[in-house]
């Protein structure tokens, strides 16, 4: 290599190494593709068959429950407005994917996190790939899931996870490190096991703050579920898309509106169930 003009390929050991994986893994990542395609067609299919109506009313019912009926209001004008808007099948298409990616988030985030909250070594591996996956750009992430997986919704989602992932870690982790030393050394005095003592004690103070990693993480699948377009996943993502590389502005401002309602839908309901557990109860109470 000439010192005065350096130039590492890592790009190129990438794609080698990517490649690589491709030849060697192939019925893993068909499996992995197999899982999230049917996935994704079952809630579409459960999220797009009924007539929008009924939706309209199951989308405010769970509003009301979680939020109030301020939040309710908002969700039946909303999707109101989206199936006026004809991005009714396109809104679906991007929840449905949204709910996918997040599924699989928060599954792999919440475990994760308890692990680095209990397991210092864990917690100094992970912080360094967290800090990785939240600079790497957004878009950055669906080059090699195209490669591996090609287009379609799985490298939509693929790209999602990772990119949705870090703060649901994170926060996590700061949720179960903050819980008070005292109140847990009294369940230890009392024999509670490591087991009892997670979910007893530690997971229910800590919820609320998990919540709030949970909403970060829904909202950052949906910002990158749009970005997903590009992969050919459909939904509003594609209209957005589209909507760019034929400069149809009023399409883009058609799908931006949707995203931007069921955003909103799904940041309260996240927020609203954040409000409703034992310890933020408590907490409103002790004010």
């Amino acid at each position: 290599m000439d010192f005065m003009n350096p130039r590492i390929p890592l790009g190129d050991w990438v794609s080698d190494f990517i490649d690589w994986f491709n030849r060697i893994a192939a019925p893993l990542l068909d499996g992995i593709d197999a899982f999230f395609s049917g996935f994704y067609d079952l809630l579409y299919l459960l999220l797009s068959s009924p007539l929008y109506l009924i939706m309209i009313v199951i989308f405010a019912a769970l509003a009301w429950l979680a939020a109030g009926w301020r939040v309710a209001l908002f969700t039946v004008l909303g999707f109101y407005l989206i199936r006026a808007l004809d991005q009714w099948n396109n809104a679906m298409s991007t929840l449905a994917l949204v709910l996918v990616a997040c599924v699989v988030a928060i599954a792999i985030a919440v475990p994760l996190g308890i692990l680095a909250a209990k397991v210092r070594p864990v917690s100094a591996i992970v912080r360094p790939v967290l800090d990785f996956m939240q600079s790497m750009p957004a878009l950055a992430y669906l080059v090699p899931a195209i490669v591996m997986f090609g287009v379609g919704t799985t490298p939509g989602a693929i790209a999602t996870i990772i990119f949705a992932l870090p703060p649901g870690v994170r926060l996590t982790e700061l949720a179960i490190r903050q819980v008070d030393g005292e109140v847990v050394e009294a369940g230890q005095a009392f024999g509670a096991t490591p087991g009892r003592i997670l979910t007893r004690i530690q997971l229910p103070l800590a919820m609320p703050t998990i919540m709030a990693g949970i909403n970060q993480v829904i909202m950052l699948a949906l910002s990158m579920v749009v970005l997903a377009g590009m992969a050919g996943a459909g939904g509003l993502g594609g209209q957005v898309t589209g909507a760019i590389s034929r400069v149809n502005v009023g399409l883009g401002v058609e799908a931006g509106l949707a995203v931007v309602i069921i955003a909103v839908f799904l940041d309260r309901i996240t927020g609203g169930l954040g409000n409703r557990t034992p310890t933020a109860r408590a907490q409103r109470a002790s004010r």
